[in-house]
C-alpha cells in the first residue's frame, strides 16, 4: 500500500528546538526519527521510564529499588520503595514572581497568580484542612468550576497526603453526590456559583444539597467566585469561608508518600449505574503527565496553556499538571462559545500569548461553520492546537491552517479517564495526517485487536494497550479484590488492557479513531454517563423507559437522541418534549439535554433485562442488523427491527 503524504511534516527548526529532541539527545537516541524513539519506549519499558525519571529530575524523598517490578497487568508495579510528592513537583519551579495560573472567563476578564501567592495560598488551605481533621488518605471533594480555587483545593490536598475529587457546578446535587458520597470525605469545597452564557448560575443551595448528602463531612470551605453572599444558616457544615482558609501566613510542606499513593478519583461517566471510581496515584501521574505534557505537547518554563475544560472531565487534571513543567496554565469559567462573543477563546489566547490552546472536534467544527475567523487576532503565540474528545474529522485540518496559521501542529488526541492521559497523538517531530493521529505516544504500546485477540493493521480493530503504563488506575474504589476493575479492562484480553475504542492502526504507523465501542456518551469532549439521563427521565410520570444513545457520524457530527416510551394515553407533543429537557437541565446538566426526542414502542434488553446501548448505537449508525445483535438474545427482537428502520429512515433524510 503506497504511504499518503502528510498534510504537514515535521517543521525541522522546531523539531531542532523540541523538548522530546533535548529528551532524545539526553537517552542518546537519534530524536528525529520518532518511530525508532517509540519503539525503542515500548520494547525497554524500564529504560524508557527510567530516562523520564532523570530527564524530568524527579525529585523522591527515598530512591526506589526496581522501575518495575511486576509487568503482567493489571498488577504492575512502579518505581518501588520511592517516595515523593505531586504537590511538590508542582510548585517546585515557579520562582515568586513567575505567572503560575491566569485565571479566565467569558467576560474576557483575566486575573494572574503569581508562583509565590499560588504556593502561600496552597500552604493555608493545606493548614486549614490538618486543623479540619483531614489527614493521609482522607477524601477532599470540590464542587466547583474552573478556576484557581480548584487548583489551589487540589494542591493543598495532595500536599499533605489525602486524596481528591472533583466535579463541576452544572452538576446537579444527586448527580455530585453519586460520586462523592462514595469516597465518604471529610471536607467539601464548593463555589457560590459558576458563569456561562452571559449568566450568573446561583449553586449556593446547591452546596447545601450536596452537603446534606454527605454525611461524613466534617466541614465546607465556601468559595466566593461569582459575588453572591452565602446564607448565614446554610448547613451544618458549611463553616469555613475561603477568604479564612487561603489567607493563612503558613509554611509549605510536602508530605512525601509512597509511589502508588492515591493522588485523585476520577469517575467514570455512570453508563450502567453508580460512576466508577478511578484511583491513580502520585507517581504514576506525575510520570505521565511530565512526559504528555513536557514531550508531547512541548511545554516548559515561559509556556503557557489554554484548554478548555470542565473540572468533571480529565482534561481539569491535564490542566492542572501543567504546573509541573514550570509553565503557566489558563483556568476558564464560562461558555467556550458565549453569545456575546463566539471567538473569545481565541482572543484571550491571543492576549495571553498561549502557546498550547486545547479544545473539541465541536468547537473548530462550530467555528468553521459559523464563520468565525480567529485568524484576526494575533495568534503568532500558537505553538500547538490540542484535540481531543472524539476523533477530529479531516475536514478540520485545513480551517485550522487557514484561520489558526499554518505554523501551528494540529494534535490530535485520544486518551481516557481511565488512564488520565493520551493513548495517541502527535509530537512536534511526527509528521500529521488529516484526520489521523499522528502516531501512539511514547511508552504506550497500543495496538488494534480483532476478535480473536490478534494485532490487525489497517483494519478496524479494538483499541487494546499490550504493556503497563505508569498512571494505569492503581484501583476502583470500594473494590476491594480489584473484580470491577478487571472486568472493566482485562475480561477480554487476559494481560491486556482493552480501552473500548475502535481504532485503525495504519501501515505510516497512525492511528484512526472511529469511536467508542461501548455506550459512553462522548458530547464537545466531555464524556457523559446514560444512566444520569435515564434516572431523571424515567422519573416523570409520563415516561414508562427512556434510552439515550450518541452516535459519532462521518464528516465529525454527533448525535445525541433520546427515545421515550410513552405511558398509556400520553402523546409526545412540544409540551412534554420541553418538560423532559427541563428535567434533565436541573436534575443532571444542560450538556445532558439530547438534540432530539423519539418516541418508540419500547426498549431492547437482554434476556437479564440490561438495555442494548451498544447494539442500538450502531443500528443509528448504519451498521446491518446481523453485524450488530443475535435477535435470540433480546427480549423483544422486533424493536431491533424497529430501530434499524429508524435509522434507515434518518439517512434518507434531505440533508
Amino acid at each position: 500500500m503506497t504511504r499518503p503524504d502528510p498534510f504537514t511534516a515535521p517543521d525541522p527548526k522546531a523539531v531542532a528546538n523540541s523538548r522530546i529532541m533535548d529528551f532524545a539527545r539526553h537517552t542518546g537516541r537519534d530524536g528525529a526519527d520518532y518511530t525508532a524513539l517509540h519503539r525503542w519506549s515500548v520494547t525497554d519499558l524500564e529504560g524508557f521510564w527510567r530516562a523520564v525519571w532523570e530527564y524530568f529530575d524527579v525529585d523522591s524523598h527515598t530512591p526506589y529499588e526496581q522501575v518495575l517490578a511486576e509487568e503482567r497487568m493489571p498488577d504492575a508495579r512502579w518505581f518501588t520503595g520511592s517516595t515523593l510528592n505531586y504537590a511538590h513537583h508542582a510548585l517546585r519551579n515557579l520562582a515568586a514572581d513567575d505567572v503560575a495560573i491566569i485565571a479566565l472567563d467569558e467576560t474576557g476578564s483575566g486575573c494572574e497568580v503569581t508562583g509565590g501567592r499560588l504556593r502561600a495560598q496552597v500552604a493555608s488551605v493545606a493548614a486549614t484542612l490538618r486543623e479540619l481533621g483531614v489527614g493521609q488518605g482522607d477524601r477532599v471533594v470540590g464542587y466547583l468550576p474552573n478556576t484557581p480555587h480548584a487548583i489551589i483545593a487540589f494542591l493543598a490536598a495532595a500536599s499533605i497526603g489525602a486524596v481528591w475529587s472533583v466535579c463541576g457546578q452544572d452538576y446537579a446535587p444527586q448527580a455530585a453526590a453519586d460520586r462523592f458520597a462514595q469516597l465518604e470525605p471529610t471536607v467539601l469545597i464548593a463555589a457560590d456559583g459558576y458563569l456561562f452564557n452571559g449568566t450568573t448560575h446561583d449553586r449556593r443551595e446547591a452546596a447545601g444539597e450536596l452537603a446534606a448528602h454527605i454525611p461524613t463531612l466534617k466541614a465546607t470551605l465556601l468559595v466566593d467566585h461569582v459575588g453572591l453572599p452565602w446564607p448565614p444558616q446554610a448547613h451544618a457544615s458549611l463553616v469555613v469561608p475561603w477568604e479564612d482558609a487561603s489567607t493563612r501566613a503558613e509554611e509549605l510542606t510536602c508530605t512525601p508518600v509512597p509511589f502508588d499513593h492515591p493522588l485523585w478519583v476520577v469517575f467514570s461517566s455512570g453508563t450502567t449505574g453508580l460512576p466508577k471510581g478511578i484511583v491513580h496515584g502520585h507517581g504514576g501521574v506525575l510520570l505521565e503527565h511530565l512526559k504528555t505534557l513536557g514531550l508531547h505537547s512541548d511545554l516548559g518554563p515561559g509556556d503557557r496553556l489554554l484548554w478548555y475544560t470542565t473540572t468533571h472531565w480529565m482534561m481539569w487534571n491535564l490542566v492542572a499538571s501543567t504546573l509541573l513543567t514550570g509553565a503557566t496554565t489558563c483556568t476558564y469559567d464560562g461558555s467556550p462559545a458565549p453569545f456575546a462573543q463566539l471567538d473569545v477563546l481565541w482572543e484571550l489566547a491571543a492576549r495571553h500569548r498561549v502557546t498550547v490552546f486545547g479544545t473539541s472536534p465541536q468547537y473548530l467544527l462550530g467555528m468553521a461553520k459559523y464563520g468565525i475567523d480567529p485568524s484576526r487576532h494575533d495568534l503568532s503565540s500558537i505553538r500547538v492546537v490540542g484535540c481531543t474528545g472524539s476523533a477530529l474529522p479531516a475536514s478540520a485540518y485545513p480551517w485550522v491552517r487557514d484561520h489558526v496559521g499554518d505554523h501551528v501542529l494540529l494534535a490530535s488526541i485520544s486518551g481516557g479517564t481511565d488512564v488520565v492521559s493520551g493513548f495517541a497523538g502527535s509530537a512536534p517531530n511526527t509528521p500529521v495526517w488529516a484526520g489521523e493521529l499522528s502516531a501512539p505516544h511514547l511508552g504506550v504500546a497500543l495496538a488494534a485487536y480483532d476478535s480473536e485477540g490478534l494485532p490487525v493493521a489497517d483494519q478496524v480493530g479494538e483499541l487494546v494497550v499490550t504493556r503497563p503504563m505508569p498512571s494505569m488506575p492503581l484501583y476502583f474504589w470500594n473494590d476491594p479484590d480489584g473484580t470491577r476493575y478487571r472486568d472493566a479492562y482485562f475480561s477480554s484480553y487476559p494481560g491486556v488492557w482493552r480501552h473500548g475504542d475502535w481504532i485503525t492502526v495504519t501501515g505510516h504507523g497512525s492511528v484512526i479513531v472511529h469511536g467508542r465501542s461501548d455506550s459512553t456518551l462522548n458530547r464537545n469532549g466531555v464524556r457523559l454517563g446514560s444512566a444520569d439521563i435515564h434516572d431523571v427521565v424515567e422519573r416523570l410520570p409520563e415516561i414508562t423507559e427512556a434510552l439515550v444513545i450518541g452516535a459519532e457520524e462521518p464528516g465529525g457530527g454527533y448525535w445525541m437522541p433520546l427515545f421515550v416510551v410513552l405511558a398509556a394515553g400520553v402523546s409526545l407533543d412540544d409540551a412534554l418534549r420541553e418538560r423532559i429537557k427541563e428535567a434533565i437541565r436541573t436534575g443532571a446538566s444542560p450538556r445532558h439535554v439530547p438534540d432530539e426526542i423519539i418516541e418508540v414502542p419500547g426498549i431492547p434488553h437482554t434476556r437479564t433485562g440490561k438495555k442494548l446501548e451498544v447494539p442500538v448505537k450502531r443500528l443509528l449508525q448504519g451498521a446491518p442488523v446481523e453485524q450488530v445483535v443475535n435477535p435470540a438474545t433480546v427480549d423483544a427482537p422486533d424493536l431491533i427491527d424497529h430501530f434499524a428502520r429508524l435509522s434507515t429512515e434518518r439517512r434518507r433524510r434531505p440533508a
